[in-house]
């Protein structure tokens, strides 16, 4: 793995701009070098960088995947994604893209250490732990430990998906103490993540912190890599909770080029007012979930009249089939969002029902099911009646998908990931695809998000979607040799660690 600098240039008062340069041993001050790249440039820069990740355009295969989006009857139907028989080459892009970001936060994280900037070096690790995650819940074993220290290792070796966690829970850690120091007067400068308009307090930073390492127990609880009470129990002693609330980043995004928001910019419109993705399309499966609920969210999830396709078709799909809508796709300008109440509240609800008592939550499992829910309506802008009326119609827990018997815990946590999986449409699709393979297929009540496909490759025992992608073609190519000691890896049946179905 090779990379570049990749350098965030902010005018927070304008709009954004990017440059990508080499570096440069010299040094002439007008250039930009090694030294005068600061770890709070890279912070920001860091900022920009998980947001486009988690906004992504590479993630589009795993919404149609998983029955939310699906292909437009104008173009042709990518025979790879749609019959599952993906390459190595499938996943070049997003795992290029996930560690250009990740570099720049890890020489963030020791840029401000030197600089006696710990608060910064914090901010820089619980950027980068939800990225490392994703990787390892896309990939599996991945190079981490010795990931970017080319000069001493320029290949590097690959750790276990495990050991990646554990090392996740430690620097998280880490960050909850670099958080709890004293800030420098500098802090307010490049604290630009915000929540209900106003930059995270370090109180809320930690909050964030501690989401996340729910999320990483939540993750692995079949398989149990973790004390999950010894793990809560520090997360208790912050003394902080979790998040409340939805962390926001916008250091200007305007209808220029390269300069708008990037959900926007991938699934919304481009500054010429066309179709950004004129080739995704609402799926059918998620239309008839939402409408069978009587759930008015497809309203905007999508844009109205709604109009489905079938995933995988290679004819017959409607031309006028509906985009993404105006609750997530609202504006060249909007913010981007960087983690989400609607998944701290799920998270929580789970740990409660899988009987994780040692830690204190924002509510009871009921209350925090409602949280969640709400959370996801006021995300899309919809109607508080509308809300009112779902939740009078279906109180914790919610929706019972496929006749599932919700007094068992089994049934009941299912339950809650179906409402889950309901709210996390366009906003964390690598969440969804994760609480599938974990769970149980049977979150969803039917198996019709498969794609239609008469060619789709079969899974080893049923068919279902990939449980994983295979490592890229780059690293078989510039980093064969700790590549191939993965073993052979096939996407139905070389599952992520903590998969136990």
């Amino acid at each position: 793995m090779k990379f570049r600098y990749k350098i965030l240039l902010v005018s927070l008062t304008v709009a954004i701009g990017f440059t990508a340069c080499n570096l440069d041993i010299n040094d002439d001050p007008n250039r930009i070098t090694d030294k005068n790249i600061t770890g709070t440039l890279l912070l920001v820069s860091g900022y920009q960088g998980t947001a486009q990740r988690i906004a992504s355009g590479n993630l589009t295969f795993i919404h149609n995947w998983l029955g939310y989006w699906s292909n437009s009857g104008s173009f042709a139907i990518d025979q790879t994604e749609t019959t599952y028989n993906i390459t190595p080459g499938f996943g070049n892009t997003l795992w290029a893209n996930l560690y250009g970001t990740l570099f720049d936060l890890t020489l963030s994280k020791r840029k401000s250490l030197e600089a006696g900037d710990s608060v910064a070096a914090g901010a820089a690790i619980i950027l980068s732990a939800r990225l490392w995650q994703d990787l390892v819940d896309t990939y599996g074993n991945i190079p981490y430990s010795t990931a970017f220290s080319y000069t001493v290792n320029p290949h590097p070796t690959y750790d276990d998906g495990k050991d990646v966690y554990i090392g996740l829970m430690k620097s998280l850690d880490s960050a909850v103490m670099f958080m709890g120091a004293k800030a420098l007067v500098s802090w307010p400068n490049y604290n630009l993540p915000k929540i209900n308009g106003v930059a995270l307090t370090q109180k809320q930073w930690i909050q964030w912190a501690n989401t996340l390492k729910l999320r990483l127990l939540i993750h692995q609880s079949e398989v149990n890599i973790f004390d999950e009470d010894a793990e809560l129990a520090k997360i208790d002693a912050t003394s902080a909770g979790f998040l409340d609330a939805t962390v926001f980043f916008n250091p200007g995004y305007t209808k220029s080029t390269n300069k708008q928001s990037p959900f926007y910019a991938n699934y919304g419109k481009t500054v010429a007012d066309a179709d950004a993705a004129p080739s995704v399309k609402a799926n059918n499966y998620f239309l008839g979930l939402l409408n069978n609920d009587g759930d008015v969210r497809l309203d905007y999830y999508f844009v109205s009249p709604v109009v489905g396709t079938n995933y995988g078709a290679a004819t017959g799909n409607p031309l006028n089939a509906s985009g993404v809508g105006e609750g997530l796709a609202k504006g060249n300008d909007q913010d981007a969002w960087l983690s989400t109440d609607i998944e701290s509240y799920f998270l929580q609800a789970e740990a409660i029902i899988r009987g994780w008592t040692s830690a204190s939550y924002g509510g009871t499992k009921d209350e925090l099911y409602q949280k969640g829910v709400s959370a996801s309506f006021d995300f899309l802008g919809a109607d508080a009646s509308d809300l009112s009326d779902y939740l009078a119609n279906y109180p914790y827990p919610g929706v019972n998908p496929g006749g599932l018997d919700t007094s068992t815990p089994d049934g009941e946590l299912k339950a809650l990931l179906y409402e889950k999986y309901k709210s996390m449409c366009g906003i964390d699709v690598m969440e969804s695809w994760t609480d599938l393979r974990r769970v149980g297929y049977d979150i969803l009540p039917n198996d019709g998000y498969l794609s239609v496909n008469p060619s789709k490759m079969p899974g080893t025992d049923s068919d279902k979607i990939p449980v994983r992608l295979l490592l890229p073609q780059n690293e078989y190519t510039t980093n064969s040799e700790n590549a191939l000691k993965q073993g052979t890896i096939k996407q139905f049946e070389t599952k992520i660690f903590w998969d136990a179905n």
